[in-house]
């Protein structure tokens, strides 16, 4: 949308006004007797009071009314959304999703929260430890709703159409290509303009933050610079009909009703904010020498568990790179992995299999469970002519990576009719080289 400003940075001490109310900040306090305006002062705490400065996360907001003024909340259908991760028999085997089914406006008008369904996930809500895998297929805006999440963070990857994301703390356009985070308990409402497709990685007990750097030093890969936050927006509105706030709680859903709108903020402050990332701002790291360097090269955002160096998950993406590593068999590597690894594919081709894996779709390669190039990329790799070439140009795939097992729900399996039972094809060309005869040669 034009003209919408965004504040630069990753977990900065933000604080932004609407220009129409300027002093809608209160100066020098948080909590003042009486808010400039009128307004009521409210604390989101996304951290316990008492954590590590480095990892305290809250913000003030400045609203016209408070967020407690509500009616109870009362149970809502969860149609496809879901943490049970023991509806169907796990399925170890390579799963591969063809794109996912966008439902046509003329025979049902499906807005992003009726358009939310879990591929898979593992862990607890309740125990704040987990994770869930959703995709989102829509073709409406959300009129007089908003959603918030009580269970966690949601990692949005928009792959069709963009998106206009209204919170508490402003507007965000996030298109294809980019990425948003909208971080536990913050309300918002997603309007979109057509069908509309993407991914979502949501994360229990834990928020995103950008992986530590080693010894690459101090700049690189995701630079805090390049993230966006939104600036404070607020409307004014009364809904004599009942604005809907849906809140997913526990794995379910539940909706209360109010008369006005939730996006009622003049002003906030604080380090605990929605944002977003463009993906092509990513500076890429890789080999220049030999052999393929690992995947977390390419992590973009991390949600460190209590382990270290071990992710509840990681955001990792594949980006338009030069390959140059000599005598190296260029594309990933053929592995046996102890974190999950669900794919998806924003725009191209990627370049382990380019054919079959389609924008719009997904994989899933389990905990141990074996996979890599398919037959045709296996073949033509390892005769190439190794020159510098540009490697997944036109093309952006990403990972989201767990140490959790994830479960694949019935959904996933069954309902949404779009496995493709055919994938373990891919690796049945493969055949033996094998030569025990062979000799090393002559220098």
């Amino acid at each position: 949308m034009a003209g919408l400003k965004y504040l630069t940075g990753f977990g900065n001490e933000f604080s932004s006004e609407d220009p129409r109310c300027p002093g809608s900040l209160p100066e020098g306090q948080s909590s003042p007797q009486v808010c400039p305006y009128g307004l009521y002062a409210e604390q989101l705490s996304g951290s316990a009071f008492t954590c590590p400065r480095p990892a305290n996360k809250r913000s003030w907001l400045y609203r016209i009314l408070p967020s407690v003024k509500h009616k109870p909340f009362t149970s809502l259908p969860c149609g496809n959304l879901t943490d049970n991760w023991d509806a169907v028999e796990p399925d170890p085997n390579q799963l591969r999703w063809l794109p996912f089914t966008i439902p046509k406006s003329t025979e049902k008008k499906v807005d992003f929260v009726a358009g939310l369904q879990t591929v898979c996930g593992a862990g607890d809500a309740k125990s704040r430890n987990g994770i869930g895998v959703h995709v989102y297929t829509c073709n409406s805006s959300m009129v007089d709703r908003c959603f918030n999440n009580s269970d966690g963070d949601f990692l949005i990857v928009p792959q069709q159409g963009e998106i206009l994301i209204t919170t508490e703390f402003g507007k965000m356009m996030v298109e294809p290509n980019e990425i948003c985070v909208v971080q536990q308990g913050m309300r918002f409402s997603v309007d979109v303009f057509g069908e509309t497709r993407g991914y979502v990685l949501e994360v229990y007990g834990a928020h995103f933050e950008l992986p530590d750097l080693g010894p690459i030093g101090a700049n690189g890969l995701a630079n805090p610079r390049d993230f966006l936050c939104p600036v404070a927006w607020y409307e004014d509105r009364t809904v004599a009909t009942g604005y809907t706030i849906i809140n997913k709680y526990q794995g379910k859903l539940f909706a209360c009703q109010q008369d006005f709108s939730p996006f009622n903020v003049v002003a906030w402050h604080g380090n605990y904010t929605p944002y977003k990332y463009n993906l092509k701002n990513f500076m890429v790291i890789n080999c220049v020498a030999f052999d393929h360097a690992d995947p977390s090269i390419f992590t973009v955002l991390t949600a460190k568990s209590t382990r270290p160096g071990v992710a509840i998950a990681d955001f990792v993406i594949f980006p338009p790179r030069w390959g140059v590593a000599d005598h190296t068999f260029r594309p990933p590597y053929y592995h046996r992995n102890c974190m999950s690894e669900f794919m998806g594919l924003i725009q191209g081709h990627y370049e382990a299999k380019e054919e079959g894996f389609q924008p719009g779709g997904a994989s899933l390669h389990s905990i141990m469970t074996p996979h890599g190039p398919d037959a045709d990329c296996f073949e033509k790799n390892s005769t190439a002519e190794l020159k510098p070439e540009r490697v997944a140009e036109g093309t952006m795939a990403f990972m989201f990576e767990s140490s959790f097992s994830m479960a694949v729900t019935k959904w996933g399996l069954q309902t949404c009719q779009r496995l493709d039972k055919r994938y373990y094809q891919c690796w049945e060309p493969l055949r033996s080289h094998f030569n025990p005869n062979w000799k090393p040669s002559k220098k």
